[in-house]
């Protein structure tokens, strides 16, 4: 059995199902999946991405996201439905809203786990990324497994990355 640790922040599109899903052949694959509460992130940071991708009414939005404490009900939802769609195809998934420290988790739930790799699977992150702030650039730092970056896409395109480790 391949273990993956999941990290995500919006519910998998049918094509990030199908796609982290298949990475590995026909491979059996366990997931472990960190969902990071939108609200709980950089309200500025997530407009200054926005408007970098050109998404200028989600830039305006962003102030209506629940925050804080209020950001976790709808990650649950959320963590529910990724949990079922990974399920559908066959693969073992388990989960867990992160509450606080998302990297310190992290180590913790491979380590626990044994897992054999992370993918960090998100929107752009400029700001983050350019200053390798990013989930996936600290988690390199932090894991010991093979770290692999997806940007999540709507779900008629495929999903794109990088690998490191």
């Amino acid at each position: 059995m391949f273990t993956s640790v999941l990290m995500i922040e919006k519910p998998l599109t049918p094509a990030d199902v199908e796609f982290v899903t298949t990475l590995h052949g026909d491979d059996r694959i366990s997931f472990f999946v960190l969902m990071q509460p939108r609200g709980k992130q950089d309200l500025l940071l997530r407009a200054i991405d926005d408007v970098a991708l050109g998404e200028f009414d989600d830039a305006v939005r962003e102030g209506e996201e629940p925050g804080g404490d209020r950001a976790e009900a709808p990650a649950e939802v959320a963590l529910a439905h990724t949990l079922q769609a990974l399920r559908d195809t066959g693969a073992e998934a388990v989960g867990r809203v992160v509450e606080d420290h998302p990297l310190d988790l992290l180590r913790s739930v491979v380590d626990e786990t044994g897992a054999d790799e992370v993918i960090v699977l998100t929107t752009p992150h400029f700001v983050e990324e350019f200053f390798h702030r990013d989930w996936a650039s600290r988690a390199r730092h932090k894991v010991g497994v093979p770290v692999l970056k997806l940007f999540s896409h709507a779900a008629d395109d495929q999903p794109q990355g990088t690998a490191g480790g």
